[in-house]
């Protein structure tokens, strides 16, 4: 495996995220429903990975993406500027009064407890993102000597939103790998988006073909076999015990069919309850397995955990450390946000180092 060769800081982002950006209604302790209140905020794959950077790591991000302009969308952009994110990049498509043919994206997200699991509701159909097409974007402006980034981040999610969308993420990793710009992807496999335009089948043809343009690939054992057919051995179908020995396998059998691949990493879950997980990383880097032990930890709220990883990830190398500290910062800041309600991190970058030293929850005074 190939060194992964970080941009210098003249660049106008440390990261630019394209994807969907969607406005989440929680219904707290409650289900969806029976609800009669919930609360909103912003959420999204790849956008939560810019936010995170911005916010946790203090690193500049903006968002490539496309809302109706409504007051809906006009709503999730606040919640955006509340994250410190760059909005310049936002395509705004004209709104037809109605959502007829452009919309925002809803995403009911039940956060679950105990033995009640996480529960999501999206009602994604017909968004200005999932409509995009090659040629929306001036990537040779977002990545070329006029501004300039220092990381792309995109994933599956993405990729599924639509039959143009796969597309678009190929663009834009054209550019970026013309202008040196690293590539992150996160698999983020969701049977939900590929259901109705192909399948896991359809699913597997696009994002074989998009791995061979990223350097960072990201995802869990389910990610990698769904979308890449790379089976992990020795695992059971409940995922009680994850023996680090096959995913090390695994990874290694990723590497070997993707040789333009510098780093993959595999978040490591065991779900006791959607209340207490074990939670850990592995991952490969110029040949070498680096690994964060799972440990319990108490949750509130998941979702956005993965997302939070693959930030504090992405700090890690842009801030020029190794590999082992840079999926330390993933765990770590992929705990915290999931001890807090919504998709987003409101980790602060002193709480992450206190938990990669395995700080104690002890009152700061």
């Amino acid at each position: 495996m190939e060194k992964l060769l970080i941009p210098d800081s003249q660049r106008r982002w440390d990261c630019v995220s394209l994807g969907e950006v969607m406005l989440r209604l929680d219904p707290g302790e409650g289900r969806i429903h029976t609800s009669r209140t919930f609360q909103v905020w912003e959420g999204g794959g790849e956008y939560n990975v810019a936010r995170g950077l911005r916010r946790c790591f203090g690193y500049k991000s903006a968002i490539v993406t496309a809302l109706a302009d409504n007051p809906v969308g006009r709503l999730v952009e606040d919640f955006v500027l509340q994250g410190g994110v760059d909005t310049a990049l936002i395509k705004w498509v004209p709104y037809d009064g109605i959502g007829r043919t452009v919309r925002n994206g809803l995403n009911f997200t039940e956060r679950g407890y105990g033995v009640r699991a996480a529960v999501g509701c999206s009602d994604r159909g017909n968004t200005a993102i999932s409509q995009v097409k090659k040629g929306d974007f001036d990537w040779e402006s977002i990545f070329g000597p006029k501004n300039g980034s220092r990381w792309l981040h995109t994933g599956g999610i993405f990729a599924a939103l639509s039959d143009t969308t796969a597309e678009v993420a190929v663009e834009a990793m054209n550019a970026a790998n013309k202008y040196g710009t690293p590539v992150s992807y996160d698999l983020n496999y969701r049977p939900s988006l590929w259901k109705s335009i192909g399948g896991q089948a359809k699913a597997q043809e696009v994002n074989r073909e998009i791995v061979k343009k990223v350097d960072v690939l990201l995802g869990n054992e389910e990610d990698f076999s769904t979308m890449l057919g790379v089976k992990i051995k020795g695992v059971s179908e409940d995922f009680n015990e994850l023996p680090l020995d096959a995913y090390a396998d695994m990874l290694r059998e990723v590497a070997a069919l993707y040789p333009n691949l510098k780093v993959i990493a595999s978040t490591l879950r065991t779900a006791h309850t959607a209340s207490n997980n074990a939670w850990g990383a592995i991952a490969i880097n110029e040949d070498k397995i680096v690994t964060v032990p799972q440990r319990d930890i108490d949750i509130l709220d998941r979702v956005g955990g993965g997302d939070s990883f693959a930030s504090g990830l992405a700090y890690g190398f842009l801030s020029g450390a190794d590999a082992q500290t840079a999926i330390e910062y993933g765990v770590a800041h992929g705990a915290l946000a999931m001890t807090t309600p919504g998709d987003t991190s409101t980790a602060s970058f002193s709480e992450v180092k206190k938990v990669m030293k395995a700080g104690t929850a002890r009152v700061d005074r």
